[in-house]
């Protein structure tokens, strides 16, 4: 079965193409771009891209799969609406999962690991997984040296993602280069049992965790004396 993957919770931009079938998970194609302002430039040429690279049409794909975040609102809801849009006009099932669990779930041998993107506001994303990849904890959003103490509670040893190499300082753990954004196989490989198995489509809820900064105004002030 031929599955898009996208994701856009984080700076990086990401569409693949992945194969799934009993025996695993293989990646066709992927293109990922790491550009905060261009998530909704970015993503449709990049599914045109990996679809045309692997010689395969809309119509070939039997599910889609979309990070749910953590993630900013505006880019996060860019992968989620373009799923979304894709899997009711073709008819396809589709899935989700949480970002991080993309970026976690690669890492874990043995140890527990740190997962974390940058949240801005001088703020992580983050999540602790255990040797197993299964996650213990998160997804939340805190300052580094609240995630950092958190992560020395549950004996984490490793940090990886762009958040953990944005505040190494902070976190005070080795931090493993990749993968510094979610990985689109990972997150095939977290919903492939859903796939193989038909599971109804899902509601593709993103994970905010936090309020907008913009928001309507409670009421109107008068402009009479």
């Amino acid at each position: 079965m031929l599955v898009l993957v996208v994701d856009s919770s984080t700076p990086a931009v990401i569409a693949a193409l992945v194969e799934i079938s009993g025996e695993g998970v293989a990646l066709r194609a992927e293109r990922c771009t790491v550009d905060a302002r261009a998530h909704g430039e970015l993503l449709a040429p990049q599914v045109d891209a990996v679809l045309a690279e692997a010689g395969a049409r809309p119509a070939d794909l039997a599910a889609i799969v979309a990070g749910l975040g953590p993630g900013p609102f505006t880019g996060l809801r860019v992968g989620l609406v373009t799923a979304a849009a894709m899997g009711q006009v073709l008819g396809i099932p589709t899935y989700g999962v949480c970002s991080l669990d993309g970026i976690g779930y690669p890492v874990a041998a043995g140890e527990p690991v740190l997962a974390a993107s940058d949240a801005r506001r001088r703020e992580l994303y983050w999540a602790v997984y255990d040797g197993a990849g299964q996650r213990i904890a998160g997804p939340n959003v805190d300052l580094p040296t609240e995630a950092a103490a958190r992560a020395r509670d549950l004996g984490v040893t490793v940090a990886v993602g762009d958040g953990a190499h944005r505040y190494a300082d902070v976190l005070g753990l080795p931090v493993q280069v990749e993968p510094r954004y979610p990985a689109p196989d990972a997150l095939a490989r977290l919903a492939a049992e859903r796939i193989r198995s038909g599971a109804p489509t899902e509601l593709l809820t993103p994970l905010y965790l936090r309020r907008p900064d913009a928001v309507a105004a409670a009421g109107r002030k008068s402009v009479l004396p």
